[in-house]
């Protein structure tokens, strides 16, 4: 089946020629086709579907003036030949080479002028390997490192920037670091602290400034430790406590981040 664009046009904007294509003899053998599966056609799709018909024939375009032509091509070209192309100008044929090369040769698009690459780098790479990365300057990228570092090594990303690299942080540090994080200044981190902590430990949060954490604490702490919690000022936290406090369970809500 065609796609559903039915133009035929190269690269550079004129219509493809199979008659002066040099593997017009693939086309006659049904090895490619037009509007379908065609190396000149400035369609990814459909440059994407000739190298996956003709995968032998991607060695000979790594260097074709066409950056969407290079990206494939190093989804299926020899190994030997991708490394020059983690210096191409275009991010996403760096990308698909240092997809297919060993860890120490992608090392240097940790530092990848564009974010993409550094985010996807990430996904390639573990622990010790990551450590540069902490400080990048995109928050996403550091998104990306909070959340596939080893929980042991998140020590230096307790206090980033960003709330919401924090709240993966909370997410993923081991139990004993917890209080470490319970005075942040974000809320949607103190939550997820207050959910984690075990029942014995959640005292030392019943003075939160947000609502939603001494609820938590409400809803989980030892009943002896209520203590003001009955007397909060927000109408669920003091429902909860007192509902708990009277040896009853009110039934858990799930409450917003």
């Amino acid at each position: 089946m065609n796609d559903d664009i039915e133009e035929t046009i190269d690269w550079q904007g004129n219509h493809v020629d199979c008659a002066a294509c040099a593997h017009s003899d693939m086309h006659r053998a049904g090895k490619c086709r037009l509007s379908h599966a065609c190396v000149n056609d400035r369609y990814a799709r459909r440059i994407d579907r000739f190298f996956n018909w003709n995968p032998d024939l991607a060695n000979q375009y790594v260097t074709h003036p066409h950056f969407e032509v290079r990206a494939i091509a190093a989804k299926h070209a020899a190994v030997f030949l991708l490394l020059p192309l983690l210096d191409d100008p275009e991010e996403t044929v760096r990308w698909n080479a240092a997809r297919r090369l060993p860890k120490k040769h992608i090392l240097k698009l940790r530092n990848d002028p564009h974010r993409e690459v550094r985010i996807r780098i990430v996904t390639l790479l573990e622990d010790s390997d990551l450590v540069p990365m902490l400080q990048d300057p995109d928050y996403y990228v550091r998104l990306s490192v909070a959340r596939r570092l080893a929980p042991e090594l998140l020590e230096w990303m307790l206090h980033d920037e960003e709330a919401e690299v924090r709240r993966v942080v909370a997410l993923r540090i081991p139990e004993d670091w917890l209080m470490r994080m319970a005075c942040d200044p974000e809320p949607r981190v103190r939550l997820e602290i207050a959910r984690r902590l075990p029942a014995g430990r959640l005292g030392e949060m019943r003075s939160d400034p947000d609502w939603r954490i001494r609820h938590e604490v409400a809803s989980r702490i030892r009943p002896e430790e209520l203590g003001a919690l009955a007397a909060d000022e927000d109408e669920m936290v003091r429902e909860t406590a007192r509902a708990r406090a009277s040896g009853g369970e009110m039934r858990r809500k799930e409450l917003p981040i």
